[in-house]
């Protein structure tokens, strides 16, 4: 007899001083974050290079470019109550984090002045086996960006940002699929608020809202491709407000915008499943 899939309550950790960082997100024994040692991490300031130490970052205003995954994971956060917060240049960001029966919620708020454009990511860096997948809407409208060239039957078209094409296989590169180190390393963006990654008895389901923003799943798929100099495998799975990694690539309707509230708010629900004996 199959053991039913039932709902697993998460339990959430955060670095409040070292930007913000998510450090765990733990489901009935199982740890679905990825680390790794970087020591730089814990003396960074705006401005530097971004030391990737796993976990969930949260990448604001930008995810590529500049500055480096943002501004605000650089930056000691503040804790009040139950609302965390971080004040940048430009914006100041709270997010509240709950625990429900089947999973967790995070709530945002983003104050700035009206107009202010930016991308924002859930940068979760995901402890998965090769043989995981990643299950979201079929035909869903995907970006791929030109660290992908070498993978696509067809040659990149001279300045072009992105190529799109239907999930799971935009211009026939199968993105739902990890499978073992190759020494490639792809991003997508993928037209969709939510996705669900299965690994072996284990689900996770992350889900976006935000009233009249543009919404994603942004995928860094990095099966020992990247960096060129140390490479490691890394897998994120990021819901986003927007539809590029690179705030300066935005066109219309790629970033989300302040309206004249001064104020865009939004709701990351994740869920999680397991086989319980």
């Amino acid at each position: 007899m199959v053991t039913p899939l039932v709902p697993a309550p998460l339990a959430i950790e955060t670095d409040t001083a070292h930007g913000g960082r998510w450090t765990s997100l733990k489901a009935r024994g199982r740890e679905w974050l990825w680390q790794r040692a970087a020591p730089e991490r814990a003396s960074v300031s705006p401005g530097d290079a971004f030391a990737d130490a796993g976990g969930l970052e949260e990448c604001i205003p930008t995810v590529r470019g500049t500055p480096d995954h943002g501004d605000a994971w650089s930056r000691a956060w503040t804790r009040s109550a139950d609302a965390e917060s971080v004040r940048c240049d430009r914006f100041a960001l709270t997010r509240t984090i709950r625990g429900t029966a089947d999973g967790a919620e995070a709530h945002y708020t983003l104050t700035a002045e009206p107009g202010f454009r930016f991308v924002w990511a859930a940068h979760a860096l995901l402890d998965l086996s090769q043989n995981a997948t990643l299950q979201i809407s079929t035909g869903a409208a995907t970006r791929l960006f030109p660290e992908s060239a070498a993978l696509l039957a067809e040659p990149w078209p001279a300045r072009a940002s992105w190529l799109e094409g239907p999930w799971p296989a935009p211009r026939g590169l199968r993105l739902d699929r990890l499978g073992p180190d190759d020494g490639t390393a792809v991003g997508a963006v993928v037209d969709a608020s939510r996705c669900c990654v299965h690994d072996a008895e284990d689900r996770l389901a992350l889900a976006l809202e935000a009233d009249g923003q543009p919404t994603a799943i942004a995928l860094w798929r990095n099966l020992g491709g990247f960096p060129t100099s140390s490479p490691y495998r890394s897998t994120g799975v990021e819901p986003m407000l927007g539809r590029v990694f690179d705030l300066a690539d935005a066109g219309p309707g790629d970033a989300a915008r302040v309206p004249a509230s001064g104020e865009v708010r939004w709701r990351l629900t994740l869920t999680a499943d397991c086989r319980c004996p």
